[in-house]
């Protein structure tokens, strides 16, 4: 169990001094803990990128947290942890010491430019995953949840807390109503 810890801790760390956001770090981390180390599924793993959205705080926490936990309890959840808190914190130290350097260097704003660009591209790989969870249902019901959803965020000023419950509240009503005819069909 440590030694799958430690494991933990060394992929969570690195992929945080490489990934420059929480949300960048997740195709990251599914194609680490999914494609190479094979401790979970696909789906799974899109279910656990599904709840640490739901958590409260950084994404980054909420989901080392879930696959820290599901691969050895409470150890493989604080050693995930540990390595996703522990690069940012080292660099904050590090830019704030020499952020008149920093802030002024023609080269960190050319790195810092270019990092955007893979940054993007890590973001659009978390969406089209996403999104091929919605496709395998293929239910119309699903792209046009997912739609609204996209438009309540572009267009509303509301906080995404009340689209949570919303979406919330509609999966329990449709669970229901399928219970329902499910029943009634027997």
């Amino acid at each position: 169990m440590l030694k799958k810890a430690w494991l933990l801790f060394i992929n969570t760390f690195s992929i945080s001094m490489t990934a420059n956001s929480g949300y960048a770090m997740l195709g990251v981390i599914k194609n680490r803990f999914v494609d190479k180390y094979g401790w979970f599924t696909k789906e799974e793993m899109e279910d656990f990128i599904a709840l640490a959205q739901s958590c409260p705080g950084p994404i980054a926490c909420s989901s080392a947290t879930i696959i820290g936990y599901q691969s050895c309890g409470i150890i493989g959840a604080l050693a995930s942890v540990l390595g996703v808190v522990l690069p940012p914190f080292i660099m904050m130290v590090v830019v704030t010491y020499f952020y008149t350097f920093i802030s002024t260097n023609a080269y960190v704003r050319i790195f810092i430019d270019g990092m955007q660009a893979g940054v993007c591209a890590m973001l659009l790989d978390v969406v089209l995953g996403l999104f091929s969870g919605v496709q395998k249902m293929n239910k119309p019901f699903y792209y046009v949840m997912v739609l609204l959803s996209f438009l309540y965020v572009r267009l509303t000023k509301f906080s995404i807390f009340y689209l949570a419950l919303l979406c919330i509240a509609i999966a329990i009503i449709k669970t229901l109503m399928t219970k329902k005819k499910v029943e009634e069909s027997l």
